[in-house]
């Protein structure tokens, strides 16, 4: 049995801030995660492709307030730092509202 994806671990070399705040971006990394693999089967960060990410932050939150999906959109900013990937891909004119 193998173990489950330790996102802690995963963002822990670009978590930056208060401690309050790399808990909330740690809460929301899992939230995160736990959505996208009830939709599509994808544990991981490593095995997300953009159209998962962007999925969760526009029909996974869309009922929820503006600032919630700021926060969120910070996060993926920092799963997607971690992984390597363009910071443009998440925040173009198709995410915003």
């Amino acid at each position: 049995m193998t173990k489950p994806f330790d996102i802690a671990l995963f963002l822990s070399g670009v978590l930056t801030g208060s401690q309050v705040t790399q808990q909330r971006h740690l809460r929301q990394a899992r939230i995160m995660q736990a959505a996208i693999q009830q939709r599509w089967q994808r544990d991981n960060p490593w095995t997300w492709q953009l159209k998962h990410v962007r999925w969760f932050l526009t029909q996974h939150l869309k009922d929820h307030s503006g600032t919630t999906r700021y926060y969120y959109r910070l996060t993926a900013l920092l799963i997607w730092k971690r992984l390597g990937n363009g910071r443009q891909l998440l925040m173009d004119r198709s995410n915003r509202e």
